[in-house]
């Protein structure tokens, strides 16, 4: 079992855009296990927005597809973009169309941008050899959203492999290969999951957006401007860290900054990530 990391971008993000609560004063009150690897000396959150490659029982699996080129969005940082994702999928040793499965924890912007490239004025499938797997219950309530931004990367990035035939609608406990399969994790959105792992012995878990950055292992009850079900969103990263606290299964944030992975342990009446 492989798992390799491809960055679209990473960078400090102002953290009460996404956490009203991660202001310059409290995130310096972590700084002892935050700073440098995941703050920065300005109170800002370092964040990343990458893609996971698993290798599983010669089956490649990328998992969440970041944002995307030429995708047209409201976030001007996210707009138009034009990076070297792709090429760099294929230096590490993935071409596209060696892609066998694409999994995606759950349809936001930056998750499902890669699933189509431009080709001839067209949304097209970028991973022409690999079956898209979609929560059902994901596709059920973002297929019908009348919200411009949530509904623009629906049509653009997940319509087209649905309509193309490449696509399986799953559910949140699906077995992709014996050794990587799906969990649920709702709250974040209303189909939500993360990925689990286990490979000779050792076990991982992909978080997906359950929890953004480090800082909500300290507070999970923080409210996360992008949760659909805040209530739910924070019994459900709490739930989290007790399960995958101390037990040794290694951690890969979705979106946490270099190096991504580490473990949860518990610290006082609370969790710490450690990297």
């Amino acid at each position: 079992m492989k798992i390799t990391r491809i960055i679209e971008s990473e960078a400090p993000w102002p953290g009460t855009w996404l956490l009203p609560n991660a202001t310059y004063e409290n995130v310096k009150k972590e700084a002892d296990w935050l700073y440098p690897t995941f703050s920065d000396e300005k109170g800002k959150l370092r964040m990343s927005i990458h893609a996971l490659v698993l290798e599983s029982q010669g089956k490649r699996i990328i998992v969440d597809t970041c944002i995307g080129n030429e995708k047209v969005r409201s976030n001007a940082a996210w707009n138009n973009l034009q990076t070297p994702f792709l090429s760099d999928l294929e230096k590490a040793g993935f071409a596209r169309d060696k892609i066998d499965h694409v999994v995606c924890t759950h349809l936001h912007v930056d998750h499902v941008g890669w699933n189509t490239m431009r080709k001839n004025g067209k949304w097209v499938p970028t991973f022409t050899n690999a079956q898209y797997l979609i929560g059902g219950t994901e596709w059920d309530f973002w297929s019908k959203s009348d919200v411009k931004d949530m509904r623009d990367p629906v049509e653009d990035s997940v319509r087209p492999v649905i309509e193309d035939g490449m696509a399986k609608l799953v559910d949140s406990n699906y077995r992709v290969t014996d050794e990587v399969w799906l969990e649920p994790s709702p709250g974040h959105t209303p189909g939500h999951h993360s990925v689990r792992i286990s490979s000779k012995g050792v076990e991982a878990v992909i978080t997906g957006d359950l929890m953004h950055h480090p800082i909500q292992c300290r507070y999970p009850e923080w409210d996360d401007t992008f949760d659909s079900d805040g209530a739910l969103a924070k019994k459900t990263r709490r739930a989290f860290c007790e399960k995958y606290a101390d037990n040794g299964v290694l951690v890969f944030g979705t979106h946490f900054a270099t190096p991504s992975a580490g473990k949860i342990v518990k610290k006082d009446d609370s969790f710490r990530f450690v990297a």
